[in-house]
């Protein structure tokens, strides 16, 4: 069972110019969180304009489970971007490619659309990425799903030295999967 070998997803290792925190909803992030997503740049790609009540009420139930751990990726103190780490063997992405216990996945929302086409995208991807291969020694390999059609996030991604390794069909997209390996060897084939 994944939840014997494997515990929540943890917070990247980072080199002190980015900075992650977990979420707190009881504070101004969960206003910080919603406000971005309902920003028109972010709401088009994650389908997630919810009211506050409901992004609280889901930052709260990811905090209080080992899939999935809401965060804010802050570059010189100030808050840029909202992450999800997560772990793929309790996500919806786990039966749809050859996925190993260890893998994590991550969500990333850059919130205010003025910090978006400068390459922080790109760098935090890289830094969450090596950071949580860093953190993690088992894990060997850090996904992400962006929608097929969401070129720019593919670009970011590939810019940051993901691999596009195939596509999945999920319920709501379709999306490229997205790797980051520890060694070639890791980008999965199917």
């Amino acid at each position: 069972m994944l939840k014997d070998l494997v515990g929540p997803p943890p917070l990247p290792a980072t080199d002190g110019r980015w900075q992650v925190t977990v979420v707190d909803p009881r504070s101004r992030d969960a206003d910080l969180v919603h406000a971005w997503m309902n920003a028109p740049h972010v709401a088009t790609a994650w389908d997630q304009a919810w009211p506050l009540d409901r992004w609280t009420a889901e930052l709260t139930r990811q905090l209080g489970d080992e899939h999935s751990r809401p965060c804010l990726a802050h570059l010189g103190g100030e808050p840029v971007a909202y992450l999800e780490i997560y772990r793929v063997g309790r996500d919806r992405l786990a039966p749809l490619y050859p996925y190993r216990p260890d893998d994590l996945g991550v969500h990333i929302a850059i919130g205010a659309p003025g910090n978006t086409g400068r390459g922080l995208g790109r760098d935090l991807l890289r830094a969450v990425a090596e950071g949580l291969l860093a953190t993690e020694p088992a894990c060997t390999r850090v996904v992400a799903e962006p929608d097929v059609r969401n070129t720019a996030s593919i670009r970011a991604f590939t810019a940051a030295g993901y691999r596009r390794a195939g596509e999945v069909a999920m319920p709501h997209k379709t999306a490229a999967l997205m790797v980051f390996p520890r060694t070639e060897g890791d980008v999965p084939r199917w």
